[in-house]
């Protein structure tokens, strides 16, 4: 009997990490045919703006030398939301074949809210591969798989990085180099048809930032998208707010005659403050969220928005930045220990701020009483 699997997702793009999983799928599973599936609609996201036909065009690209793989339009020809028990049960009818759907860890912690998994699980077996940035009990899944569905999955060797189609996005738009990410034709077909272009506010850190200041926001907002969900934080909030907290980190606040500049504020604050203004008076930010999010990313301050914690998390601990204990601060970074993880943050931030000897701002002040000094 063959041996096929699936592999779907939205693909917006399709990123080497997609393409390291699908070749070790075939030959892990001794696949004699592996379909991979861009969605036409996924049931767990927004609908996307780029077009099926975009995506599709750039899993083409990427697997055109695969013998063992193909891109199918299944889902797209289809149309309407992709669920997935109606694509397996159609492959199932079609080929008879041992069939496999292939999913990380993070899917499979979700597997119990899909549609029909029963029917899922009748008509194929889920083959599993970790995630380095998603932490799961897979004995504790086994169990419940098997005391509700009276199945099992198979697992994958193959251990998912954190890299992801809305890094590719982020950097692409911009203007930030991609080429360790997603292959060189996949990358120029994006960039030919203008997939990723910058938005407004996108564009004016452009304008205002230099090179390492917009990487730096580029890693904040990727690493803010990756909590949004699990903090049940809409999404578009925290791209726009990790995407303007640095907004004023180059402009001269006397350049801005109606922004008011607080006495005795610290010099590493400032930028912050003039954030928030520009945000509003300039860009046309009104969302107070936002706007609070951005003011206080630096300094903190009692009481915090859960919007206002991530933001100020993210902007310490993205990728790039590197100083003693960030690697620990990461290790925290999870829904789970998200509080936990904010208030070590505070605490490395008053830690740096009082070995440095500087004059320290008296809303961080106040929020490392509120936060931490409260519950000693």
């Amino acid at each position: 009997m063959k041996k096929i699997a699936i592999l779907g997702g939205t693909f917006n793009p399709v990123h080497l990490e997609h393409i390291n999983l699908a070749l070790n799928a075939v030959k892990e599973l001794n696949l004699d045919k592996l379909f991979v599936m861009p969605t036409f609609i996924s049931p767990h996201k927004k609908n996307t703006a780029i077009s099926a036909e975009h995506r599709l065009n750039m899993l083409k690209l990427a697997f055109a030398n695969e013998d063992k793989i193909e891109v199918s339009d299944y889902e797209i020809l289809k149309q309407g939301k992709s669920y997935t028990y109606l694509t397996v049960e159609h492959f199932k009818s079609r080929y008879d074949c041992k069939l496999y759907f292939i999913c990380g860890a993070d899917m499979l912690a979700d597997f119990k809210t899909w549609k029909e998994p029963e029917r899922i699980l009748n008509a194929c077996t889920l083959a599993v591969f970790r995630r380095e940035d998603f932490l799961l009990d897979f004995e504790k899944e086994r169990e419940y798989f098997s005391k509700t569905f009276n199945k099992s999955f198979t697992m994958l060797s193959y251990v998912g990085k954190a890299d992801s189609s809305t890094k590719i996005r982020e950097y692409l738009a911009l203007g930030i180099n991609a080429e360790n990410l997603a292959p060189k034709l996949v990358l120029d077909y994006a960039i030919k048809n203008q997939l990723y272009t910058p938005d407004r506010y996108q564009q004016f850190i452009i304008d205002t930032l230099p090179t390492k200041r917009i990487l730096h926001t580029a890693n904040v907002v990727i690493c803010a998208l990756k909590l949004a969900k699990g903090l049940n934080l809409d999404a578009d909030k925290v791209r726009l707010s990790a995407t303007l907290h640095d907004c004023a980190k180059y402009l001269n606040p006397l350049d801005f005659k109606a922004f008011k500049l607080e006495k005795d504020m610290p010099k590493a604050v400032v930028h912050a403050f003039l954030g928030e203004y520009i945000a509003s008076a300039v860009l046309g930010v009104t969302d107070l969220e936002v706007l609070n999010a951005i003011k206080y990313h630096t300094s903190g301050r009692a009481n915090m928005s859960t919007l206002e914690k991530l933001i100020f998390v993210a902007d310490m601990i993205e990728e790039d930045r590197d100083y003693d204990g960030v690697d620990q601060l990461r290790a925290l970074y999870s829904v789970e220990s998200f509080e936990e993880c904010f208030e070590a943050c505070l605490n490395e931030e008053m830690i740096h701020l009082k070995n440095k000897a500087v004059d320290i701002y008296n809303q961080t002040i106040l929020a490392y009483n509120y936060y931490i000094e409260g519950k000693n």
